[in-house]
């Protein structure tokens, strides 16, 4: 599933090129991928909408269009946007040329397509269409439930290490899965938690109430740090992520522990581990991050 860098890096991208665009009508072959309207509803709705900024809130995409609509977008497990100039042809939405966006089997699943103003295609490429798009008025999207439980966004300059360490008041879990939570701190999931622990070096499996403040200031550091340098690099694209041009990120190839199971730790040459928690994998270097 795409992570804050993920999208962070389509925001970045979507801001540089389609402000103030217009949508112009949408397509689809898979309805249920638009939630909280019909199909035939949303298409009238964003039909002559102008895109007024991107921004983003824990791993959903915000993309404010005019009349106080707000386009929510979560890529979810296998979904990533593309941008680019494409054609229907036989049943099918394809690139005009040859590049990232025809040459990577990964970009060939558009299940909703909006053409824009400028001639181009905004899609959204998900093999598994588990994805969601949602179109709000900002006022109740800022006042919804599953909004308004979010956590703090980690790379905000007001998250301060104190705000941090505040957070673990009372805390009680191991801290890979505490680090997941969206309630407690947004766009952190499997890949970067592994990642942030090896270099903070703490176990997966720590009890959150055995960790002190200079385990704590590791985390918090390593968590910026990680999160910073990815988006640098446009992600990670070891399984399904592309970025808006259809390209690979770059994160995946500096990666210590994720999916290294077996491997040697760059650090010390112990083996890589993998345990599970929470029914998803976690990936650690026993000599690198030993358990209090």
């Amino acid at each position: 599933m795409p992570e804050l860098p993920e999208v962070e890096t389509i925001v970045r991208e979507l801001k540089a090129e389609v402000l103030n665009r217009t949508f112009l009508d949408t397509w689809t072959d898979a309805k249920s991928l638009i939630k909280n309207f019909s199909f035939e509803d949303f298409q009238k709705i964003i039909k002559g909408k102008k895109i007024i900024d991107v921004r983003r809130r824990g791993k959903n995409i915000l993309i404010d269009i005019s009349s106080d609509y707000v386009l929510l977008i979560h890529q979810k497990i296998t979904g990533h946007l593309l941008l680019g100039n494409l054609v229907f042809e036989k049943g099918k939405w394809v690139p005009k040329e040859k590049g990232p966006l025809s040459d990577d089997p990964m970009n060939r699943f558009l299940h909703v397509v909006f053409n824009l103003d400028d001639g181009r295609q905004l899609a959204l490429s998900d093999a598994r269409k588990f994805a969601k798009i949602e179109l709000w008025q900002k006022d109740a999207l800022e006042k919804s439930k599953e909004y308004m439980k979010l956590g703090p966004e980690p790379l905000d300059k007001e998250f301060t290490f104190g705000k941090f360490k505040e957070l673990f008041i009372k805390k009680k879990g191991k801290i890979k899965q505490v680090l997941m939570d969206q309630t407690f701190v947004v766009g952190i999931g499997n890949i970067y938690a592994s990642e942030i622990l090896f270099s903070a070096k703490i176990h997966p499996e720590e009890d959150v109430t055995r960790l002190d403040e200079e385990d704590l200031k590791r985390i918090y550091s390593s968590m910026v740090k990680i999160l910073n340098k990815s988006i640098e690099l446009k992600g990670d694209s070891f399984s399904d992520f592309r970025t808006l041009s259809g390209e690979r990120g770059g994160f995946q190839s500096i990666v210590n522990v994720y999916q290294r199971e077996g491997q040697k730790c760059f650090k010390c040459g112990e083996k890589i581990k993998r345990i599970i928690q929470g029914g998803r994998s976690s990936f650690y270097c026993p000599k690198c991050q030993p358990k209090k």
